[in-house]
């Protein structure tokens, strides 16, 4: 496997992920939309996965103008979604395409900045249920799908604080230690027997909208964009990482 350095200045061919098929939720902005434009523009056919029908459109027609293969646009609300709404999303991937080649799972909410002692239930429900719960379901159901692919890469997304446990980063930053240990079960249990693997992208201080939702007195012109972290997705998307399972990379890792 390629160090985390490497990794982060992959350099993919422009036909990387020709004729592949993938879904990625939170597809309207921030690190969700680089992501569907990136794989696009290597040759995937991206399912368009979020809440807000009107910025998934936006995405939807800036690949199309780009002359990349047109994308299907998919509403789902997390908060929201049940086993049926995910059982239903496999079955129109399984009937339009066959299979799913990558899963991203990018969508997620940031909750309260605020001492645990003070955290709101209801918070903490809403929480958990996106960042965590959400992607097991529509993992578990979509594996019919997945398992359908010559090689098929379910990427979810961690963060420096499911590493490290800091003060006031609440339900978010157990959520995202909850990431990290389903990726390492998930992994263990499909390795070597089937064409699905695991792994999971801790981005970093990226210029998204959560990350100023977190950090409203940082310059936003301090951070690296969400097109400029990339290459760590692609790599794991793309068949050149067909043999990396488990694994947690970190997007800069030199920051």
């Amino acid at each position: 496997m390629l160090s985390a350095i490497e990794i982060a200045a992959y350099q993919p061919s422009a036909t990387l992920l020709m004729g592949r098929v993938i879904l990625i939720t939170g597809a309207g902005d921030g690190i969700g939309k680089a992501a569907a434009l990136s794989a696009s523009a290597h040759g995937a056919t991206v399912i368009l996965a979020g809440r807000t029908v009107a910025k998934l459109e936006k995405v939807y027609d800036q690949i199309v103008a780009a002359g990349a293969p047109e994308p299907v646009i998919y509403p789902i609300d997390l908060m929201g979604a049940t086993r049926d709404d995910y059982d239903e999303l496999c079955g129109h991937i399984s009937e339009q395409f066959g299979r799913l080649d990558g899963l991203l799972h990018n969508a997620g909410i940031l909750g309260q900045r605020t001492p645990l002692s003070n955290y709101r239930d209801d918070v903490w429900d809403k929480v958990l249920k996106v960042n965590v719960t959400a992607g097991f379901q529509m993992t578990q159901a979509l594996m019919p799908a997945l398992e359908q692919s010559d090689d098929a890469s379910v990427i979810f997304t961690s963060s420096g604080v499911g590493r490290v446990g800091r003060a006031f980063w609440g339900a978010y930053a157990v959520s995202k230690f909850a990431v990290e240990g389903m990726v390492q079960v998930w992994a263990a249990e499909l390795d070597g027997v089937g064409p699905v693997r695991v792994n999971c992208i801790n981005p970093g201080a990226t210029r998204t909208g959560m990350r100023m939702q977190a950090f409203p007195a940082e310059d936003p012109n301090s951070l690296v964009t969400a097109a400029e972290i990339m290459p760590t997705y692609l790599y794991l998307l793309g068949g050149d990482s067909k043999a990396v399972n488990g694994q947690s990379i970190d997007a800069q890792p030199r920051r």
